[in-house]
């Protein structure tokens, strides 16, 4: 999409020149997605009542299996250095880590967190906190998504993503590499190396852990986005929580990534110091495999370069 074929100018686009439309559609229920996730919750319920009999090593590594992209926080350091031979290993190590987590695929999922800065808390906002918390939590994974947000979905310029090898391998592979990282791995391990049963394997480290780190990950697009104080700034919606930062590990890396957009207009184009010293502050808050796997995709693909900012993310 060429920012010079737009009718507005680079500063407003970035106080939003989109206008919400007056009307509201009809809610279509995505029936599919509502049964699957009724299902995943009440195994998770299940593997909860199986915490009692599970055994240390296999509670350990459901945390460890829940927080895969812990080891990757060198990548949110790495600024533009494409050349490092360390680039490629973390990409890779990014693409296994999503895997894990069951959150759609890389080019997907930075895709959705784009359009989610830009038009937040607007329809064209997927999981637009202004619908209510349960939309903003699950909701909208639940319903037919709003034409603007498809609409708008489009004209996100994805190039960079596009000729990443590592991204779109991911992307063809997603299925098989989902239900192998995900499901398998998790709950064939403690059966394997230390007798655990499939059978807890399958509820605790399986759907228990991944049903923690779905609603960790939501609640910052809900709770974060509600309640809290807003100690970077008061004119931006998202929230300094406790208990999400608790929880999720990552709210202040999305604080932030709403501070750059506001503050980017006053750079000029050498914003790779910047965004190592915003993942240097984020050190700590970014433990969880929603942050690594692809906010630090979307933080350097997206945001490293003044113009590809300006031009992809706001366009």
């Amino acid at each position: 999409y060429d920012a010079r074929t737009d009718s507005s100018t680079v500063d407003d686009a970035i106080y939003f020149t989109y206008k919400e439309k007056p009307w509201k559609l009809p809610t279509v229920l995505r029936w599919r997605n509502i049964i699957v996730f009724i299902l995943l919750h009440l195994g998770a319920l299940y593997g909860l009542i199986l915490i009692s009999s599970t055994s240390p090593s296999t509670l350990a590594w459901s945390e460890y299996s829940g927080n895969p992209g812990a080891c990757l926080v060198v990548r949110l350091h790495m600024g533009k250095m494409e050349a490092d031979p360390l680039y490629l290993r973390c990409d890779i190590l990014h693409a296994f880590s999503l895997s894990m987590c069951m959150q759609k695929n890389i080019y997907e999922w930075v895709r959705d967190h784009c359009l989610h800065h830009k038009y937040v808390c607007t329809d064209a906002d997927p999981h637009n906190a202004s619908r209510g918390f349960f939309f903003s939590h699950i909701g909208w994974l639940l319903v037919q998504e709003h034409p603007d947000c498809a609409e708008k979905k489009q004209k996100l310029s994805l190039s960079d993503l596009t000729t990443d090898k590592v991204v779109m391998f991911q992307k063809r592979h997603y299925v098989v590499s989902m239900l192998v990282l995900w499901f398998l791995v998790p709950t064939l391990v403690p059966w394997y190396f230390w007798g655990e049963s499939l059978v807890v394997g399958c509820f605790v480290p399986g759907l228990l852990r991944h049903v923690a780190v779905l609603n960790a990950t939501w609640l910052v697009n809900s709770v974060a986005q509600m309640w809290g104080n807003r100690p970077y700034d008061k004119n931006i919606n998202p929230r300094e929580n406790k208990f999400v930062s608790f929880s999720a590990l990552n709210i202040q890396m999305c604080v932030i990534i709403f501070l750059f957009i506001y503050f980017s207009r006053f750079l000029n184009g050498k914003t790779s110091v910047l965004s190592i010293k915003l993942s240097f502050t984020c050190f700590n808050q970014c433990l969880s495999p929603y942050c690594f796997s692809v906010m630090s995709y979307h933080h350097h693909h997206q945001i490293s370069s003044l113009s590809l900012f300006k031009n992809d993310l706001l366009h």
